[in-house]
This record gives structure tokens, sequence and C-alpha cells, in this order.
């Protein structure tokens, strides 16, 4: 009987082995795919400004004749561009808090407004205030995700822009420049 023992225990051992290895298989496989789903999602979350800040580093150490001529010509393309812009109606600086849940972050943005006609800027000479006041709301509505990437930025520019333009009649406004944007 001893004997009968010690032989169910020798066929249950190697079973016990195998699942054992099997389970630490499926830790680790379970572990590796959290990783990889964190780092896709970090990838995401923060590739649109890596991908910005790193682009100006790649050119720089790529450059070649071909494209030396090219960036010049793409040079030349700007300026004309540059020429194009209409007549520039500064802002004052907005300092305003963005929407979060501890209300820590604040945004500091000085832009200018590019006008379609010298007309415009009468007006809004005259509606300082309500622009201001427009834009302060639009800017405070916004979360840090929203206004950390370039198409944000966009967004938030164009969304400026149809809300003023909304408000103005003696012309539109054509562009908005950001000349400082500053996210603490």
């Amino acid at each position: 009987m001893a004997e009968d023992k010690n032989t169910q225990e020798e066929q249950e051992t190697p079973e016990k082995k195998k699942s054992g290895n099997m389970l630490m298989i499926i830790i680790i496989v379970v572990l590796i795919l959290i990783i990889l789903v964190g780092a896709v999602a970090a990838f995401i979350m923060l590739g649109d400004d890596d991908e910005v800040q790193a682009e100006p580093q790649v050119k720089e150490k790529t450059v070649s004749k071909s494209k030396t001529r090219s960036s010049s010509s793409s040079f030349m393309e700007d300026s004309r561009q540059l020429s194009d812009i209409g007549i520039l109606y500064p802002l004052d600086t907005f300092t305003v808090n963005l929407k979060s849940d501890s209300g820590r972050r604040y945004l500091k943005v000085t832009m200018s407004l590019e006008l379609e006609g010298e007309e415009l800027s009468l007006e809004l000479d005259a509606k300082t205030p309500v622009l201001r006041d427009r834009v302060i709301r639009i800017l405070s509505s916004k979360t840090l995700e929203e206004i950390s990437s370039k198409k944000g930025k966009g967004k938030v520019s164009s969304q400026i822009m149809d809300t003023l333009n909304a408000m103005i009649s003696d012309g539109q406004i054509k562009g908005i420049y950001f000349t400082e944007f500053v996210i603490q």
C-alpha cells in the first residue's frame, strides 16, 4: 500500500509540473501584452508632440545638395506667402485657466489677427472687450490634451476665427497667428 501511494504521487508530480509551467507561461504572456498595450497607448498620446520636436533634428542631419536646393526654393515660396499676409491686428496677452479636474494648468497666449481690410481694425477697436471675452471663453473651455498638439492649436484657431467673424460686419478675419503659446 505504501508503494501504491508512491506510484500515485510520482504520476501526479509530472502533471503538476506541466500545469505549473503552463501557468507561468500564461502569466508571462499576459505581462508582455500589458506592457505592449501600455507602450502603444503612451506612443499614441505623446506621438504628436514628439514628432514635432524630432523633425528639426532629423532635417538638420539629413541635408544633402538636392535637399538644400529644394529647401531654398521652399524658403522662397514661404517668403512669397509672407508677402500675401494682410494687415495684422495684435491682441493683448490672454492668461486663462485650462479646463481640468485639479484646476492647476493655465495657458498664456498672445495672438494677432490677420484682417481683410483696414476698416475692420476700427470695428475691432470698438469691440475689444467683447472680443477678449469670447476668446477667453473659448480658451478656458479647452483641456491640456485639446490644445497641446498641432491639430489642437489649429482647431482652437479656427474656432476663435469663426466666433469672431460672426461678431463683425466690416470685413473678415483671414487668419490667427499665435505669437506666444505657453502651457503650465
